[in-house]
């Protein structure tokens, strides 16, 4: 059977992937496929396979999170695993390195950094690591002996750690060392690092330069000790590692650290081989170590490695790089994604409108603006691909694509009581004919009433100041749509919500008190119809929170986002509730809103024989 499932997957690690990964879930259960993703070093969508071919054979349960079946148990039993023993450390969490208290500060300002700082560029295999991430590698650093101290040579810095060593720094009283060297390809990433180390007192120089060339002369055998977290390729390993070895002072026990992601077997010995090729020895090697904010694939962690140099270390990269050195330029097949939220079936690749899964996170489904996306089966790139555009549902007897997103899975009982939400986005509206036209914009007297009603909220366009709230809102919108699936941490909503911002505020409307916090938020956005061309205002988020005069705030709100779409000359407006969610469904009734489609789903039973 173990066999069965490594061959139906095509997992490398054969029969003991399939074993630790059962062995993960006996020790964890109930798990995520992120959680048993981190336990066994597999990649989410292998362990996602696997975790569906377990669940074929009877073996893992159908609910989520994960846990075995009497079935299952009695297997795990039978393969000598039936010991759920854990014996990683509470404290440190298998880390090794705890924040202290005094650095509790440095982590709170990094989160801030970050969230106004340089967007991820997924074509180069940026992923920022956390703030607490960043903390951690300047305390490996110092418990290493390389710092406080010396001259610190950073090959590529979208991880910031420059600014973490400064912030640490600054924290503690005083520089911890004498000379930071960042070098980085982007001039977004150095120009950030230099406005904002100009005021920490520690000495952070940048150079803009292309790691496919030789390290400029200047920078050669100048450097006490290096860090580097390059693309995630054993090119990109040997590349980066070479880049630092040439930077660093001639000699041995000079010190490397080396982050990177969870790879096969195979390719993890390709990365092991150029690390003994430059000369280099494994000091110390940390599993799960960094923690990455997006890496979904990874499960959002990677290694932590500490190199040391020895008399044999020498660069292997004499001159100029040019062979395929990213993720992506290594891909020759594509994969197909389904969006959770309207089944629109996309694909991500080479070639194909999304170079990476995170772009198309960062973008959102093109037919209903949400997701998240399942991971689906590996086609060649030359195959016909369907349309990005359409649902891999059937089109309405006029053309137009169907309304196919599943229903919303409210949180909380559908009662007058119950929180007030819609779900972000939804599908292009099908024409029609013989509309009837259900909302006029309200007189003066009627203004003046609602205003009064929803006293003492009003209403305003939101700004960078809102995020913070913006992100529980949305946060909150994800649980009731998505369930298990959901994308619910805050921070990255307002993080994404703050790079839509800095493209356009427009739509963006929030309600409040003067002087207080949102207790109300609404997205309307204006979007096109790729099969007729007309435009239509799509309501992608509205949600308010548990006020007295609730729906009262919601009316205000929504009236706010319709009078923005009528002076955007929009004449059809879309929006999505579950059939469930009373509050939302009589708000958008009260307005004119007609349904035009309802979705069905069907659970059918695991079991191949229909039982």
């Amino acid at each position: 059977m173990l066999t069965e499932v490594a061959e139906a997957v095509r997992l490398q690690e054969g029969p003991p992937g399939v074993r630790s990964v059962l062995r993960a879930l006996r020790r964890l259960e109930p798990a995520s496929t992120k959680d048993l993703s981190r336990a066994t070093g597999l990649p989410v969508p292998i362990v996602a396979a696997l975790g569906n071919e377990l669940r074929r054979r009877g073996f893992v349960t159908a609910q989520r999170p994960s846990r075995l079946t009497e079935d299952g148990r009695d297997l795990v039993a039978e393969l000598g695993m039936d010991l759920s023993l854990d014996a990683t450390c509470r404290t440190c969490d298998g880390r090794e390195l705890v924040i202290p208290d005094v650095l509790d500060e440095a982590v709170r300002r990094l989160r801030a950094l970050m969230e106004s700082g340089p967007a991820v560029d997924m074509a180069i295999d940026q992923s920022h690591c956390t703030a607490e991430t960043k903390v951690r590698r300047v305390l490996a650093l110092l418990r290493a002996g390389a710092l406080p101290g010396g001259s610190l040579l950073l090959i590529g810095d979208d991880d910031l750690v420059s600014l973490a060593v400064a912030v640490v720094g600054d924290v503690l009283g005083g520089p911890i060392v004498e000379r930071v060297t960042v070098v980085d390809i982007s001039p977004e990433i150095l120009d950030y690092i230099q406005k904002v180390s100009a005021g920490l007192g520690t000495r952070v120089e940048t150079v803009r330069h292309d790691l496919r060339l030789p390290l400029p002369e200047a920078l050669h055998q100048q450097h006490d000790v290096a860090m580097t977290d390059p693309p995630y390729t054993p090119e990109g390993a040997r590349l980066f590692l070479s880049r630092a070895v040439e930077g660093l002072r001639p000699g041995p026990a000079h010190s490397i650290f080396f982050s990177f992601g969870g790879k096969s077997p195979d390719e993890m010995l390709e990365v092991q081989r150029e690390i003994i090729g430059l000369g280099l020895i494994t000091n110390g090697y940390i599993r799960n170590f960094n923690e990455y904010e997006g890496s979904g694939i990874l499960g959002g962690v990677g290694f932590f490695q500490h190199l040391l140099t020895t008399t044999s270390t020498a660069p292997s990269q004499d001159g100029e790089f040019s062979g395929p050195l990213y993720t992506g330029d290594k891909r020759t097949r594509q994969r197909e994604y389904t969006c959770v939220a309207c089944d629109a079936r996309l694909r991500v690749g080479p070639g194909a409108r999304w170079a990476s899964v995170g772009a198309l996170r960062e973008e959102g489904c093109p037919n209903c603006g949400k997701g998240p996306f399942r991971p689906g089966r590996l086609v060649p790139a030359e195959d016909p691909a369907p349309s990005a555009e359409q649902p891999a549902t059937p089109v309405t007897a006029a053309g137009g694509p169907a309304d196919a997103g599943p229903p919303v899975t409210p949180t909380t009982p559908a009662t007058p009581d119950a929180p007030v939400s819609a779900s972000p986005g939804a599908s292009a509206p099908a024409p029609s004919v013989g509309r009837a036209h259900g909302w006029r914009a309200p007189s003066e007297a009627e203004r003046a009433a609602l205003a009064e009603r929803a006293r003492p909220y009003v209403t305003r366009g939101a700004d960078e100041r809102d995020l913070p709230a913006i992100g529980r809102f949305e946060a909150e919108i994800a649980r009731v749509s998505f369930g298990e699936d959901a994308i619910d941490d805050p921070q990255r909503w307002a993080s994404r919500l703050g790079r839509a911002m800095e493209k356009s505020k427009e739509g963006m409307i929030v309600a409040d008190a003067p002087g207080g916090e949102p207790v109300g938020w609404c997205w309307v956005s204006i979007n096109q119809n790729a099969m007729t061309g007309d435009r239509y205002a799509n309501f992608r988020s509205l949600a308010v929170s548990p006020v007295d005069n609730r729906g009262d705030v919601a009316e205000l709100l929504l009236t706010a986002g319709l009078e923005f779409c009528l002076a955007n000359g929009i004449t059809e407006v879309v929006g999505r509730v579950h059939v469930g969610n009373v509050p939302m469904r009589t708000v958008y009734r009260k307005f004119g809103f007609d349904p035009t489609s309802l979705s069905m789903k069907l659970f059918l039973p695991q079991g191949t024989d229909g039982r």
